[in-house]
């Protein structure tokens, strides 16, 4: 089975899922909030938090021609020109220092998305332990190459991109030199309809690309990433902020602290139960096993007296014969004496 390590964490089938709360823009435009979340994220048991790294200019330019501007019929941004809505996004570089530093006292590993080389510069000076690839970035190649370079293992989402554009980004991390990747499912649509996320495609990311699998998620509430982690899922990213009536670019499809928290729980819950590829009765069974039905004497007897559906029955517990056989021993005669509540066996009749 594959695996990659980040940080202390080992992500891979056999490992509970390795939950990565994105903050994105929820801080708002306030550091204070930013360290808020971070706080909130190491209090669900998350194990990672992860920022974007950009400039408005470093992901586009300033200009308001129509193709720099986000579609009118857009849910959440409609109509929004991207210079001003990546201004309003975007987490400063002072803060990012700050922010590491809080995440690394409480516990959590703490990576980003980078979208051009002075981010990933940036960002490797912060000894950031990991680099993941936004979706819309899958097809720069020379930034994916860059990110391999590092030595860093990259968690890469395929929104949008076709299955040559995902083969395309992973080639390039292994020619690179690195083949520490986490590959992620992912709709990239904001917030995303669940019937669009085709999870039966997580176990196609691992077999076709022999890399760890996981899903990105802006589904509404819990249940894909859930059912994401029952097909193989080992990674799942979600956006989080304090509370969605705060408002900010990314609340509407992101979790609350005590949802992130259950998604931890429930996440966890559901790799424990994937077990084994195996029928038969478990370990935890055997107690309840001991209760099922056989055929007792429910009434005293002597010997020569015949078995009638009187005197034999089948009850709880077990120990008797199998309640199948009452059939085969009725009108038989007792050869001994048997109290009620005595197990029917062979030597009985």
């Amino acid at each position: 089975m594959r695996e990659v390590r980040i940080g202390k964490h080992t992500v891979g089938p056999g490992h509970r899922p390795f939950v990565i709360a994105e903050m994105s823009g929820n801080h708002n435009g306030s550091l204070d909030r930013a360290l808020a979340i971070v706080d909130a994220v190491a209090a669900t048991g998350a194990q990672a938090l992860k920022l974007q790294t950009y400039r408005a200019d470093t992901i586009t330019i300033d200009v308001d021609l129509p193709a720099f501007r986000i579609s009118d019929d857009h849910s959440l941004w409609g109509g929004e020109n991207l210079y001003r809505l990546y201004e309003k996004a975007h987490t400063p570089w002072e803060w990012h220092e700050p922010i590491f530093a809080r995440a690394h006292s409480l516990g959590l590993t703490v990576f980003s998305s980078p979208f051009d080389p002075t981010a990933v510069s940036f960002l490797e000076s912060l000894d950031a332990p990991a680099y993941k690839i936004a979706s819309a970035e899958i097809v720069d190649l020379p930034l994916i190459d860059l990110c391999a370079r590092t030595g860093k293992p990259l968690v890469i989402s395929t929104g949008m991109a076709t299955v040559a554009e995902i083969h395309a980004a992973v080639s390039t991390a292994r020619a690179a030199g690195n083949d520490q990747l986490i590959v992620l499912g992912c709709t990239a649509s904001y917030p995303a309809p669940p019937e669009e996320s085709n999870l039966r495609g997580i176990p196609l990311l691992a077999d076709a690309f022999d890399v760890v699998p996981g899903l990105s998620d802006h589904t509404m509430g819990i249940g894909v990433p859930v059912a994401a982690v029952a097909l193989g899922a080992c990674a799942i990213e979600k956006h989080v902020t304090l509370a969605r009536a705060d408002g900010g670019v990314d609340s509407d499809f992101s979790l609350e602290p005590a949802e992130l928290s259950a998604l931890v729980t429930e996440t966890e819950r559901a790799w424990q139960a994937l077990g084994a590829p195996r029928l038969g009765p478990s370990e935890s069974e055997q107690e309840v096993r001991r209760l099922r039905r056989s055929l007792y004497v429910v009434e005293d007897v002597a010997a020569g007296d015949v078995v009638t559906r009187e005197n034999v029955r089948s009850i709880r517990p077990a120990g008797g014969l199998p309640p199948v056989d009452l059939e085969t021993v009725l009108g038989r005669p007792f050869r001994v004496a048997a109290a009620k509540g005595t197990p029917l066996t062979w030597d009985l009749v």
